[in-house]
């Protein structure tokens, strides 16, 4: 906590850049030398080449790995060539997510995003830290919470989907972004005002849209005065600026009792905690920007792939239009779970070991990051028969035996105690957006598609090309 619960204008620079310095991925508490003896095995690559194809390669590269040295294999990364071990077997996941958090660390692994997601983040916490903001924050997404954030889901993607063209091919990504950046801007952050939003809705883009090779800079802080990387800290200086000034406003508001968005909750959040004043404006700062990387584009992504395989089959598409008429929910969860299987949006869950540990019968030693591969996972014909294939019944019960897959082979959301908290407001937002498509158009898929990288997400390459017309009566 600082000092200050809130942060003036003339702070927010400062506070901006100074988390910059901090959370570049070479700083922080540094981790112990990893000797290669005793790793399973990998290439010899240099490790920034590794690093590349691992994360620019990734639906290439983590087949081919497995292909090439098993059901765990090591990726050396930089910086200083530091290993990264994944594994394919769903036993081995399962052991990863019930392991002690106190030794594998979940925010260590994910220190490539600390500069723009800060060092409060659920994702980058730890330990008791992580203990206390999960605790604070997660009553914003329970059961009667999303409950009451449906409603306004529903609002913000009528409006969207009643705009759309008709009788001609558009990118759905393209409109799946707008939708779920306005469900991010007015549902999570709370936002209403127009002119806010039109300052925010540009830089929320470019922090979203940042390549892989940008993120890679965070390891060498001297590219921040070139090129893209000097234009990301720009964009940085701009969007914590605006929401800076959006908490300390929200902070003052008379209405607080009676909103019902997720930063007002967060807000509100400790505020009968003897021993804990809530967080702080950096504390929201960091949760608010977490939710919007965390939830806008993987969401936004998934549902353009379901819409984009949806579209491919008329029965398909008959059976999606009678659950959006009937308020068949579960079949609408389905197929957005399946299209989070079929899809990867996010390659792998990561865990770094603070102590020596045993991981699928392997001793690593402390400093090394091990985690399941998603990809691998959602892609083995044992775990999900006829794999290549859309087929959202894989999730019904009633319809397989009263079986559904379980959590450590199903894990767009990872798992265990650090299970994503957005994981029910990415379904509601998934079900809610879907009915609202189908129970106005037919949807066809216009050409095929196949996934490239963006920033750390998957997305389709040609942007899930749909045509929609309106239904029949």
């Amino acid at each position: 906590m600082t000092a200050e619960l809130t942060a003036t204008p003339a702070d927010t620079t400062e506070l901006t850049l100074g988390r910059l310095r901090k959370m570049s991925v070479i700083g922080g508490p540094d981790l112990p030398p990893v000797p290669a003896e005793g790793l399973p095995p990998g290439p010899r690559w240099p490790a920034i080449v590794q690093t590349v194809a691992l994360m620019r390669f990734r639906h290439q590269f983590h087949p081919w790995m497995r292909k090439r040295y098993g059901d765990a294999f090591t990726v050396q990364l930089v910086p200083g060539g530091r290993p990264l071990v994944l594994f394919a077997d769903p036993d081995v996941t399962k052991e990863i997510f019930a392991a002690d958090p106190e030794v594998f660390y979940a925010g260590k692994g994910n220190a490539i995003l600390g500069p723009i997601m800060g060092e409060h983040s659920l994702l980058l916490q730890d330990s008791v830290d992580h203990h206390r903001a999960r605790k604070l924050v997660m009553p914003a997404f329970l059961g009667h919470a999303l409950r009451g954030y449906k409603s306004m889901v529903a609002e913000v993607a009528r409006d969207e989907v009643e705009a759309w063209p008709t009788g001609e091919p558009f990118r759905a990504l393209e409109h799946m972004n707008a939708l779920t950046l306005e469900v991010i801007l007015r549902v999570v952050f709370g936002i209403t005002d127009e002119e806010r939003l039109a300052q925010l809705r540009p830089a929320v883009n470019r922090t979203v849209e940042v390549s892989p090779a940008v993120l890679l800079g965070w390891a060498y802080p001297w590219l921040q005065r070139f090129g893209p990387w000097r234009r990301t800290v720009e964009n940085q200086l701009v969007l914590d600026r605006l929401m800076y000034a959006e908490i300390r406003e929200r902070r003052a508001a008379a209405d607080l009792e009676e909103r019902q968005d997720v930063l007002t909750r967060l807000l509100r959040a400790g505020a009968d905690a003897e021993d804990d004043p809530g967080l702080d404006d950096t504390e929201l700062r960091d949760q608010l920007v977490t939710l919007l990387l965390a939830g806008h584009e993987t969401t936004a992504s998934a549902l353009s792939w379901a819409l984009h395989e949806v579209g491919k089959s008329p029965d398909l598409l008959a059976r999606t239009q009678r659950a959006a008429d009937e308020g068949d929910d579960a079949w609408l969860e389905a197929v957005m779970k399946e299209s989070m299987r079929l899809h990867p949006i996010i390659p792998m869950v990561v865990r770094t070991l603070m102590k020596p540990a045993t991981v699928g019968g392997i001793d690593l030693p402390a400093g090394t990051t091990v985690g399941p591969s998603i990809i691998l996972s959602h892609g083995a014909d044992a775990n999900f028969p006829d794999p290549e294939t859309f087929r959202p019944e894989r999730f019904i019960a009633e319809l397989n035996d009263g079986q559904v897959p379980p959590l450590n082979v199903w894990i767009p959301f990872g798992g265990g105690v650090r299970r994503c908290i957005g994981a029910g407001f990415s379904l509601m937002e998934g079900v809610e957006v879907l009915r609202e498509i189908f129970s106005r158009y037919d949807v066809r898929a216009a050409g095929r598609d196949v996934p490239k990288v963006r920033n750390i997400t998957s997305v389709p390459r040609h942007g899930a090309q749909i045509t929609v017309t309106p239904r029949r009566a």
